[in-house]
């Protein structure tokens, strides 16, 4: 059995996953499966998965490309994984080599567990991708010296920086608390997920409330939040964001929340 299943959303950009699989190699903690959960089917993504010289059990969830259903592509992914904890990861987010070792240490049955990226600019992102997995291990020195000298177009620099919770300075994670579930950075156990009938496949534009919903109704299902931040790091690869106008996704998701609706209707079970 395994720690955990390891899960990468991703639709057809093979450059920055394989930044991301690099990443996984680096793990400290060394018992996990990989899924890439692919919204689509496409041969590129096909054949890159197939030459990549994994190190860990892996699997390639696939479904027809019908513009946006990331959602139905990750209950597609739940349904193979063969861990008990699940943690979520984006296909442009590379890891820092503990994030896994952390996700764990603080997994809990009833718990949701959330971190945060550190968004990068465009030439600390090419930096990264290009040399990689070498460049993992050097981003803390790289990001230290964003900081002092001027961080440039970085975002949540300040997330990047691992704090050991059990070293002096443990306590600042401590203080590191959310009110927010990162899609991008989150784990739970499968029990939590089927608890809520999963991921929401009404939810059809690339925009967020998908995250939005599906930490209300962890919450109305009676499971807890939790900080994975200063732990938990992953570092943001650079791009021109694709996200729709978020008011419809707003919108669905109030009415849900009127309704008490935390169990979905189009989820790992579909409704008769």
């Amino acid at each position: 059995m395994y720690k955990a299943s390891v899960i990468i959303s991703v639709y057809k950009n093979t450059s920055f996953l394989k930044a991301v699989l690099d990443s996984l190699k680096l793990q400290t903690e060394r018992n996990f499966e990989i899924i890439i959960s692919e919204d689509g089917c496409h041969e590129t993504m096909k054949n890159f998965v197939a030459a990549y010289a994994f190190e860990h059990d892996y699997q390639h969830t696939t479904q027809e490309d019908l513009g946006w259903r990331k959602n139905k592509a990750l209950n597609n992914a739940v349904r193979h994984a063969r861990s008990e904890w699940l943690i979520f990861v984006d296909g442009d987010c590379v890891l820092h080599p503990r994030f896994v070792e952390m996700h764990l240490r603080y997994a809990e049955e009833n718990t949701i567990l959330s971190g945060r990226r550190v968004k990068l600019d465009e030439s600390t992102s090419a930096y990264l991708m290009n040399n990689t997995p070498q460049s993992v291990l050097k981003m803390p020195a790289v990001l230290w010296k964003k900081l002092l000298f001027g961080k440039g177009a970085i975002i949540n620099i300040e997330e990047s920086f691992y704090f050991n919770p059990r070293s002096i300075l443990g306590f600042i994670r401590a203080l590191r608390t959310t009110k927010y579930l990162r899609g991008c950075n989150m784990s739970f156990s499968k029990k939590a997920i089927y608890a809520i009938n999963g991921f929401d496949e009404s939810f059809v534009l690339p925009a967020e409330g998908e995250d939005t919903d599906l930490l209300w109704r962890f919450l109305a299902a009676g499971f807890r939040l939790k900080s994975v931040r200063s732990v938990a790091i992953q570092y943001h690869l650079f791009h021109v964001p694709t996200w729709n106008d978020n008011d419809e996704n707003k919108k669905k998701v109030q009415a849900k929340m009127e309704r008490n609706e935390y169990f979905c209707k189009q989820g790992l079970i579909v409704n008769e």
